[in-house]
């Protein structure tokens, strides 16, 4: 008899739980194995947010240019664009447990380089090998992010996916609260050195997190990594217009909505504070984040999931708009930990679109293509804020920035309006048909792979092991 009927056959009668908005986490009780990635993976992060926070602050008290922060994240566009595409490729053919503990040992020498630069002054005058520290990081990353959130299926049930993602989330953005928290008050008491040793330590519980893990072979095999298999990957995601309209809608949302870059410069000429009051703009935008995250419960019953999606990015633009004409810092924080919480369920919701459309063998190349845009759409608005507010006005740029990214979301869904069409409940449907299908002979022989859910669909909310790179002050993500 399946759990959860009665010997008649009937299902039982639900009880409702007293805390049913709070996240589930049952996962981290019951899964050890996914409790240690877990641990690792929300250490790892804070530590990342540290450093980026790090990074931007430093390239600012260099250079004294909001144009030259945003130029950081030019700078890592480039690697992670290529690094993304063929990294998703890497990870559909190769064990994606040993390829994240190689990637994982290049970012911590990345940060330690960034630590030794700083110690030698090196970069006292100038920011150019800061930038090219995080190119190398970025395409790094690149590989390493796929292959972490195509690893958590085979860690836990099926049916704790939607827990288990929104513990991911919790986690991620909990260290984008604190990190650039952390960082603001380390560079202004002790310099940029003590943020950078605080992150190269903190690699230590990822490494000890995957080192437990067993062997992740892709299902099936694995396809091998080339251009063919990125092509293969891009025609897959060519063919279903909603799961591409999700990246089209967060790179718009990102692109015209995203003032990050701008910070440090309001921080000092609108609210007249310093290098703790970027940090506390960095933070509002994930404690908002946060809030949405541990009360997520509500989202797994969302069926016009696509419809969600855009009045999420609405209320992200206007809530953006509305902190480019705020002059007092209390209502700048809050407006963007509203802009934070209104991107939490939009990336909530399409991971959830992403999770359903793509099929296991394919997860790393699609996990490829969303790191391209989760994190290339932040690092094009640094670039775009920082133009136009070097031409006009910090103020004038996130005012204008917010407001167009609304304009261009309505047009976007207007002509392609399979988004707001989107049922979840048929497509869910439709996932489970596909994932019924048996495993070719390898993939059946695989002991990691046969146990585990072959293609988790989850109504609620996609796997990740790090909270939406957008949320954060850089798009580093865990490691």
């Amino acid at each position: 008899m399946r759990a959860g009927r009665s010997a008649g056959g009937a299902s039982p009668r639900r009880r409702p739980r007293p805390a049913a908005l709070l996240a589930d986490i049952s996962p981290l009780r019951e899964h050890p194995a996914y409790r240690r990635l877990w641990v690792g993976e929300t250490v790892s992060a804070l530590g990342s947010q540290i450093t980026a926070t790090a990074v931007l602050l430093q390239v600012f008290a260099v250079t004294r240019s909001s144009f030259q922060v945003g130029l950081v994240s030019l700078v890592a566009l480039v690697p992670l664009v290529a690094g993304g595409l063929f990294g998703g490729a890497i990870v559909d053919a190769v064990d994606r447990r040993r390829l994240a503990m190689i990637t994982s040992v290049g970012l911590a020498a990345v940060s330690a380089a960034f630590l030794l630069l700083t110690l030698a002054g090196a970069v006292d005058d100038v920011a150019w090998p800061l930038m090219c520290l995080v190119a190398v990081q970025s395409a790094l990353l690149a590989a390493d992010q796929p292959a972490r959130r195509a690893m958590t299926p085979n860690l836990i049930p099926f049916e704790q996916l939607p827990a288990a993602s929104a513990l991911a989330q919790i986690g991620g953005t909990a260290a984008g609260v604190f990190g650039p928290l952390i960082a603001g008050v380390t560079v202004a008491a002790g310099g940029f050195s003590i943020a950078y040793a605080v992150d190269l330590v903190t690699f230590a519980a990822p490494l000890y997190g995957l080192a437990r893990l067993p062997a992740m072979p892709p299902r099936g095999g694995g396809r091998g990594a080339g251009v063919a298999s990125v092509a293969e990957g891009l025609r897959f995601l060519r063919g279903q217009p909603v799961l591409l309209m999700t990246f089209v809608v967060d790179l718009i949302a990102m692109v015209f909505g995203m003032p990050r870059a701008l910070f440090p410069a309001l921080a000092e000429g609108r609210f007249g504070g310093g290098s703790a009051t970027a940090g506390a703009m960095y933070s509002a935008v994930a404690v908002g984040s946060l809030l949405a995250a541990g009360l997520s419960g509500p989202l797994g019953g969302v069926r016009r999931q696509g419809l969600a999606v855009v009045v999420a990015i609405v209320l992200w633009g206007g809530a953006i708009a509305g902190f480019g004409l705020a002059h007092d810092i209390a209502l700048g924080l809050a407006l963007l930990a509203l802009a934070g919480a209104a991107d939490m369920v939009s990336s909530i919701l399409r991971n959830a679109i992403l999770n359903v459309a793509t099929p296991d063998e394919m997860r790393g190349r699609l996990q490829g293509v969303f790191l391209v845009v989760v994190t290339g759409g932040p690092r094009l608005g640094d670039l775009e804020s920082g133009s136009v507010a070097a031409v006009t006005s910090p103020a004038f740029s996130v005012v204008s920035g917010g407001l167009a990214g609304i304009g261009c979301l309505l047009l976007a869904t207007a002509a392609v309006p399979a988004l707001i069409r989107y049922d979840a409940k048929a497509a869910v449907a439709q996932a489970r048909a596909r994932s019924s299908e048996p495993l070719p002979p390898l993939a059946a022989a695989s002991p990691v792979v046969a146990a585990s859910p072959a293609v988790a669909v989850s109504p609620a909310v996609a796997v990740s092991p790090a909270a939406d790179p957008s949320t954060g002050p850089d798009a580093s993500g865990g490691r």
